[in-house]
């Protein structure tokens, strides 16, 4: 969900040809799959197309290849950090709700898997929320490091 409503702001703000976007989970379940259909249905009814994402197992060589790295719960923080650090990384790695100011103290996406449709909602609000942040921060990002 993150990275669909993150590349839907890329590109309403003009910068899918300087902002990367993707995603990939920490784990081998569900690689090549689709999202699932209650996160594709949130997404169309918010007007969003999640239909074309398939999962993949994040690569640590991938972070040569990133400024920034998000995680939407801690275990996958965790999990990250200890990737990153296995390869020698520095890629700076946060949690996505970090970048939504109205987040307090709870900085994990809620995770909708176990439960009924109603929670995919509700993480899709956060999601929305935080990628709103998560823009600025590139944004401000992109400027200082303009010439």
């Amino acid at each position: 969900m993150a990275e669909v409503v993150f590349r839907a702001l890329v590109d309403r703000a003009g910068l899918g040809e300087a902002i990367e976007v993707d995603s990939a989970g920490t784990g081998e379940w569900h690689v090549g799959a689709g999202a699932d259909p209650r996160a594709v249905r949130a997404l169309a009814d918010a007007g969003y197309d999640g239909g074309l994402h398939r999962a993949r197992r994040f690569d640590p060589g991938w972070f040569a290849e990133r400024d920034l790295v998000v995680a939407l719960d801690g275990g996958h923080l965790r999990a990250l950090r200890r990737l990153r650090d296995a390869a020698g990384a520095s890629t700076e790695i946060r949690l996505l709700r970090s970048f939504d100011p109205t987040a307090g103290k709870d900085l994990e996406v809620a995770d909708p898997y176990y439960g009924d449709p109603s929670g995919f909602v509700q993480a899709l609000a956060q999601v929305e929320r935080a990628c709103e942040g998560l823009l600025a921060h590139v944004e401000d990002e992109l400027t200082a490091r303009r010439p």
